[in-house]
């Protein structure tokens, strides 16, 4: 549950947003769990926050870029493998890895250990991305390429096809 407070605030300032260790809205992607910190509610869409645990051997999406929005990943424990274009990086703990809009970009976990990110959204727009592809799941469908790439479609997203 976020907690909601403006104690001792004027009246015209907005709440602030408080999530505790155990709260946030949880999403479940394979064997990615994420949980929404905060979804751009709180901020005027100018920013969402996940936290993101992925298992050991983990792949991640298809490298794809997004047109409106920038993506920070910042490496809590783990390594996590980044691939932009042709070039692998390896974040370990303590690493914080910035992409802009148009920059083409994928992450994984490949590693035996798993893995924790605090990722950024500016705009928030692509947490409902998260959300889209929850409902494909939850719905008893497989999360096909096909339903990924339509679903990444509807958040100004589009695979990085140039790079297969």
């Amino acid at each position: 549950m976020t907690e909601e407070f403006a104690a001792d605030a004027p009246q015209n300032d907005p709440a602030v947003s408080v999530v505790g260790p155990g709260d946030g809205e949880t999403i479940v992607l394979g064997t990615t769990r994420m949980r929404v910190l905060e979804d751009g509610s709180h901020t005027g869409h100018r920013l969402a926050i996940t936290e993101s645990v992925l298992a050991p051997h983990t792949q991640g999406p298809p490298q794809h870029r997004h047109a409106q929005h920038d993506e920070g990943f910042y490496v809590l424990s783990g390594t996590v493998r980044f691939t932009v274009g042709d070039q692998a990086h390896d974040a370990a703990t303590g690493t914080l890895v910035m992409v802009p809009p148009g920059t083409p970009h994928t992450f994984a976990n490949p590693t035996d250990q798993p893995a924790v990110l605090l990722s950024t959204f500016t705009p928030d727009l692509y947490v409902q991305y998260f959300r889209d592809l929850q409902e494909v799941l939850a719905g008893g469908r497989p999360l096909t390429p096909e339903a990924n790439i339509d679903a990444m479609s509807r958040y100004a997203t589009q695979p990085a096809t140039d790079l297969d």
